[in-house]
């Protein structure tokens, strides 16, 4: 039986087909965003939108290829360090974490698949989705992986303060993915990035030696919830650069992760070997 090509959409499928189009091979990819302030320009669901948005891209583009599907999104993350907004909704790590290897134990025992790809739209979840990815390849006995849709690519963003949150490179991929989304008129005319904040952005955030528990609002390094450039510099011609650097990148990703199944698959009793 031939299928269409132009869904890959799983809550779309309907129970007889899940058997008949997906299986060991098949790839799961899991957007994962959260609900949190995004300076007065930017819609609470930023996250959810640019992981869900590139997801449907990256299917589009290498679908075929590798057997991927596009799960429903988790709009829920980490976000604690937007705590003092209004509008800012959290899990905590915990149920998060619980709530992760829950859907996933239930996704692979719907579908028999065995891969994983994770796409994650808020720098909030990092850190967790690098713990569990080790947990979940354990407890699930699958392949798996998180990419980070702005940090894979390699464009650059021409930016004072750095690009944390809510700057010039997520409003960019925001025009690019959901214009109508975007209310840059809603920025003070008087609005200007302060240079004060850099070196402390760059204690607080950027260090790898240390970590610390920031806030967006904290002045000493966030004005109006923004940690970035202006967002007025902003354009949806950056951003649209911005996703296509991060969808070429993601295609060595995919290559990897379809390497260790097969190496996996056919050596399964290397002490180094995923068992599938």
């Amino acid at each position: 039986m031939s299928w269409p090509t132009r869904t890959r959409t799983y809550e779309q499928l309907t129970a007889p087909d899940v058997p008949a189009r997906l299986g060991r091979q098949s790839v799961l990819c899991l957007p994962i965003g959260s609900v949190e302030q995004h300076g007065p320009h930017l819609p609470l669901n930023t996250d959810t939108v640019i992981a869900e948005r590139f997801t449907e891209r990256l299917v589009e583009r290498y679908g075929e290829q590798h057997d991927l599907w596009v799960l429903p999104a988790l709009p829920y993350g980490l976000s604690l360090e937007h705590a003092w907004s209004a509008g800012t909704v959290s899990l905590d790590t915990a149920a998060l974490s619980s709530l992760l290897d829950t859907l996933v134990g239930q996704y692979i025992g719907a579908t028999g698949a065995r891969q994983l790809l994770i796409v994650n739209g808020h720098g909030g979840n990092r850190g967790v989705l690098e713990a569990l990815t080790y947990e979940l390849q354990h407890s699930h006995a699958i392949a798996v992986c998180v990419v980070h849709p702005s940090s894979v690519s390699t464009e650059i963003t021409d930016s004072e303060p750095p690009e944390i949150h809510a700057g010039i490179r997520e409003t960019s991929m925001m025009l690019a993915l959901a214009p109508d989304a975007v209310r840059l008129d809603r920025i003070p005319d008087d609005y200007i990035p302060n240079p004060c904040q850099y070196e402390e952005i760059d204690q607080l955030v950027l260090r790898r030696g240390t970590t610390w528990p920031w806030s967006s609002g904290d002045p000493a390094i966030s004005s109006l919830g923004i940690i970035g450039g202006d967002p007025r510099r902003a354009s949806a011609a950056t951003g649209r650069s911005i996703i296509a650097s991060a969808l070429e990148d993601s295609g060595d990703v995919l290559a990897r992760l379809a390497h260790r199944t097969a190496n996996a698959l056919e050596n399964p009793r290397r002490t180094d070997a995923l068992h599938l």
